[in-house]
């Protein structure tokens, strides 16, 4: 009861920033996911859609922010550091879904060989619980291009924003404990010209790596989730 007051206060917080997020652009693809249920043995118990509530995206839109602040700030002092990147969409790919959808009486504006965030953002709002929703969501996800981990910041085009990174789950994800291992050496006055050399030798591998390697973990996990529903089904054929 003592921190219900706080909770409400963040609550409206994280209104505000996903209210600024999406007013530059941003896009939140709300696609559907899947929650697996196992038993001890790791047979599967339920399969249910995994649910996006308050909770879930009070934590998102904190976790957003920290990981922009970081980006800006470690960008500006030019120090060596591992960025989270996200390039515009090639405009071959644009086309063919600016095509597609115009099966279905939308369309999305183009600038100079370029496409802005937010005109993706308008044609999500726009399919919102049509039956044409699911379809051309995930098309439009396909026609982009996949985050990835780099030595220079390029920008998010996803997010809309200049400076972006991984930081918030070090105990996971490598690339957030790599530069978390910086920051430490940094606020303790040890990032010397030695240790700024070393870095700037390795953290372009490191980068490398850590995509290859989330790629793969990905694969991995969609294809975990095919299996297990493989096998619930068998029950109900």
């Amino acid at each position: 009861a003592d921190f219900v007051e706080m909770f409400d206060q963040m609550k409206a917080l994280a209104d505000i920033l996903r209210k600024k997020r999406k007013a530059r652009g941003s896009i939140d693809f709300d696609l559907p996911e899947t929650k697996v249920l196992l038993d001890k043995d790791g047979t599967v118990l339920e399969v249910k859609p995994y649910d996006r509530n308050d909770a879930t995206k009070i934590i998102e839109d904190f976790m957003l922010a920290a990981n922009e602040t970081v980006a800006q700030d470690f960008f500006w002092q030019e120090l060596p550091f591992v960025y989270r990147t996200h390039g515009t969409p090639d405009p071959e790919k644009i086309q063919k879904l600016s095509t597609f959808i115009n099966n279905f009486g939308y369309s999305i504006r183009v600038g100079q060989e370029e496409i802005h965030p937010k005109e993706l953002q308008k044609l999500l709002e726009k399919i919102g619980d049509t039956p044409e929703e699911a379809l051309i969501s995930r098309l439009t996800l396909r026609s982009m291009k996949q985050a990835k981990y780099t030595i220079d910041c390029t920008g998010h085009f996803g997010l809309a924003c200049q400076y972006y990174c991984h930081f918030t789950s070090p105990i996971r994800r490598y690339p957030d404990l790599q530069i978390h291992r910086i920051i430490k050496q940094y606020l303790r006055g040890k990032l010397d010209e030695e240790k700024q050399t070393h870095y700037h030798e390795i953290l372009d591998r490191v980068a490398e790596q850590s995509s290859a390697t989330e790629r793969r973990a990905i694969e991995v996990e969609r294809e975990c989730e095919k299996m297990k529903k493989a096998e619930y089904m068998e029950a109900h054929v």
